[in-house]
């Protein structure tokens, strides 16, 4: 994957919506979850940035926003969704990890449990049941 697939031609953030049938990762789909979309008018500051730091469009009362648990940055809901389906976990600006450490272990649990794979220590596993 090359910078070419995430730099494109200067579109409007309302113009990034995904696509129909968009197949996204597990764990972007957790990630999501983690990180509701809001409206901008609801979490506006007066000390808050006044731009998203992916495509550099002034952020608008109406446009949905995600806000990082972890260092409180935030993008536009579909910038921030677009860099999530490139399979990153990790705030586009300084890098912190969207999963706080607090809730890595409940985000791990669920990923594997979104992954269909059986857990091979249960009791009840196939696999165990043979030793």
């Amino acid at each position: 994957m090359g910078l070419s697939s995430l730099v494109e031609p200067a579109i409007e953030p309302e113009q990034l919506e995904p696509g129909p049938a968009q197949s996204v990762s597990s764990a972007a789909a957790l990630i999501r979850e983690m990180l509701p979309a809001v409206k901008y008018a609801e979490i506006v500051s007066s000390n808050g940035p006044e731009s998203c730091a992916v495509c550099l469009y002034e952020y608008e009362e109406e446009d949905e926003i995600r806000r990082m648990r972890n260092c409180r940055h935030m993008f536009h809901r579909c910038c921030v969704d677009r860099w999530i389906d490139h399979d990153r976990k990790t705030c586009p600006l300084c890098r912190k990890p969207f999963v706080p450490d607090e809730l890595q272990e409940d985000f791990n649990e669920k990923l594997w449990a979104a992954s269909g794979i059986p857990d091979f220590y249960s009791e009840y596993s196939p696999i165990t049941n043979f030793l």
